[in-house]
């Protein structure tokens, strides 16, 4: 269970990657294109949210 705690976000990039590239090749290369630009901002958020945890807890201390 901690492994999917940690590494969600990487998962779900990857798994929207991969609609992305089915998308293209499936003849919606627009489509493609838009969801290409979720695995970017999936792991940017992830890196966000990520580093407030840990400015929330160096501030407790």
């Amino acid at each position: 269970m901690k492994f999917l705690e940690k590494y969600y976000p990487v998962i779900l990039a990857f798994l929207s990657f991969l609609y992305s590239v089915f998308l293209w090749f499936s003849g919606n290369e627009l489509e493609g294109i838009y969801v290409g630009l979720w695995p970017v901002t999936i792991l940017g958020f992830a890196i966000v949210i990520r580093q407030r945890r840990n400015d929330d807890k160096n501030n407790k201390l």
